[in-house]
């Protein structure tokens, strides 16, 4: 495994026209191939994220989305995480799925979003995920060329358990394809991902689309790459943009030895306390 990973977050503004936004993907993809080897899209990039038209633009995996983005990989030999999309089974089951893509074309997985993002902020927002996505039941780690991963997916980053455990599976960066909004973007962006980074010890990408003003869903945009100290190491704002940064792994070894947070971990303690307040 190389220690010197350059990571790219191609933030692209989407639309309702899916060729375009594929287009546009394919674009940004070939552009920031130039300069890094790991590429990030931004959650539900081939269509607009709306719930009463997700079921509209959902389609099987493999399907032409991610054969599109396996193509993608293998041209440009790049490690793709194709942000999200929404997903369709054989039984008619909708997930907000990200998939992953080696150099040489081959998917290695897909993370469905485990949290549905269901919430009612009177006078600012009323969002539902759950009238179109079923949940999914899995974290996994992902591994190429000896560099292990996690993928997230935005509501996913607010539960603490799963980026603890995503590090303790072994995940040296957690990427976290995700669209907050302008009400909970200036207030728990930045916060969340730099305090998952430096609560777990690991690198972390955030890769959001960029704003629509047309849009009825306004992203926040300011795509970032956090390191294990929890320090912005590369960030956009709210316009189209490639977001590139350098990252050294061999800061994660340095962090945790100078501030060895995992290694002090005391679950027999957590769990007792746990079930102590239970009444178990």
């Amino acid at each position: 495994m190389d220690n010197i990973v350059n990571i790219a977050i191609c933030q692209m503004q989407t639309g309702h026209d899916k060729s375009a936004n594929l287009d546009k993907a394919a674009q940004m993809i070939k552009m920031a191939s130039q300069r890094a080897s790991l590429l990030v899209l931004p959650e539900i990039f081939n269509a607009p994220y709306q719930t009463d038209l997700l079921p509209d633009y959902a389609e099987p995996i493999p399907g032409p989305t991610t054969e599109m983005l396996s193509e993608l990989a293998r041209e440009h030999q790049i490690l793709l995480v194709g942000g999200s999309i929404p997903e369709i089974d054989a039984s008619g089951k909708i997930y907000n799925s990200s998939c992953i893509f080696t150099p040489d074309g081959k998917m290695i997985g897909c993370h469905r979003k485990l949290h549905l993002f269901d919430i009612q902020i009177p006078d600012q927002i009323v969002f539902k995920e759950s009238d179109v996505f079923t949940a999914g039941e899995d974290l996994q780690t992902f591994v190429w060329n000896g560099l292990p991963f996690a993928v997230m997916i935005c509501y996913d980053i607010r539960f603490p358990e799963l980026a603890r455990q995503a590090a303790l599976n072994g995940a040296s960066i957690i990427i976290v394809p995700a669209a907050f909004n302008l009400t909970t973007g200036p207030a728990h962006w930045e916060i969340l991902m730099r305090t998952r980074a430096l609560d777990n010890q690991v690198f972390l990408a955030a890769a959001s689309p960029a704003r629509n003003p047309s849009s009825s869903y306004q992203a926040w945009g300011h795509s970032m790459i956090v390191d294990p100290w929890g320090r912005i190491v590369a960030e956009g704002g709210t316009e189209e943009d490639i977001i590139y940064a350098e990252i050294d792994l061999t800061q994660l070894q340095t962090v945790r030895g100078e501030l060895p947070l995992l290694q002090h971990r005391r679950p027999e303690l957590y769990r007792r306390i746990s079930r102590r307040e239970s009444g178990s």
